[in-house]
C-alpha cells in the first residue's frame, strides 16, 4: 500500500542526504519520481545535502498545489512512481493535505522530510500537519550533536552569534555558519533552555566573571 512517510529530525541530521539516497535507489531500479523542495540552502529549485550532493527539484512556494501539479503531469503523459518533498516544515498545512491526497487518490508513495520544531521549540505548521496525517513518522537515527557532546534535540537561531528566541518563524540560514548575521545551531535541551551556544560557552570559559551555566534557570528549584 502507498504511504505518506514523514522523516523528521533536527537540523544537520541528514534529512536531505536521505532524500537524495531514496531518489538514487529508486531511480537506479528504473522508477521515476518527482522531487519538490522549499527554500533550500542551495537556492531555488534545488535539493541539496551538506555533504555536497545536489539535484534539481521543483520549488513548492506558497500556494503551490501538489495534487494539481501531479494530475497535470500524469495527464500530459508524464510518469511518476513516487514523490519526494524536502524542507516540508515550510509547507502550508493545506499543502500537506494535498500530499496525503496524492497517496490516497493517485496511489503514489510520498516521502516528506523536515524539521519538527522551530528555534522557539514550537511546531512548524507543516510538520504538525504531517504528524497528524502521516502513515508513518520516522525519526532519523543519525544523531546531530550539541557542542557539549550530548544528542542535539533543539534548533537554535543566532543573530550576530547570539541566540535569539523571538522573530519570524522562517528565516533561511545555515547551521554550519552560526557566526553569520542569521545562523542556526543544534543544541541539547539543557543548553537551548540556557541559551548557551558553542560561542557563548567559549566566551564563558575564557571569562573569570561569567559562569558556564545560567543558574537562574537551571531547573533545580
Amino acid at each position: 500500500m502507498p504511504e505518506l512517510v514523514f522523516f523528521s529530525g533536527t537540523m544537520d541530521c541528514g534529512k536531505s542526504t536521505l532524500a537524495l539516497q531514496i531518489e538514487h535507489n529508486r531511480s537506479a531500479r528504473g522508477l521515476e519520481g518527482l522531487i519538490f523542495t522549499r527554500d533550500d540552502r542551495a537556492g531555488e529549485g534545488k535539493l541539496s545535502s551538506r555533504l555536497g550532493l545536489v539535484t534539481k527539484a521543483t520549488e513548492a512556494g506558497p500556494g503551490f498545489d501538489f495534487y494539481a501539479h501531479l494530475v497535470g503531469h500524469l495527464s500530459a503523459g508524464g510518469r511518476a512512481d513516487y514523490v519526494i518533498a524536502d524542507e516540508a516544515q515550510f509547507l502550508e498545512p493545506g499543502q500537506i493535505d494535498q500530499l496525503a491526497r496524492i497517496v490516497d487518490d493517485l496511489g503514489l508513495d510520498v516521502f516528506a522530510f523536515g524539521i519538527t520544531t522551530d528555534f522557539r521549540t514550537k511546531l512548524f505548521p507543516g510538520s504538525q500537519r504531517l504528524v497528524e496525517l502521516a502513515d508513518r513518522v520516522e525519526v532519523l537515527q543519525v544523531e546531530a550533536l550539541c557542542w557539549c557532546g550530548a544528542r542535539a534535540t533543539h534548533n537554535a537561531r543566532t543573530v550576530g552569534g547570539r541566540m535569539v528566541v523571538e522573530g519570524a518563524q522562517v528565516v533561511v540560514g545555515d547551521v554550519n555558519r552560526p557566526e553569520d548575521e542569521v545562523g542556526y545551531e543544534v543544541l541539547c535541551r539543557r543548553h537551548h533552555r540556557r541559551r548557551m551556544t558553542a560561542a557563548a560557552a567559549r566566551a564563558a570559559a575564557l571569562s573569570p566573571d561569567v559562569l558556564p551555566v545560567d543558574t537562574a534557570d537551571d531547573g533545580c528549584g
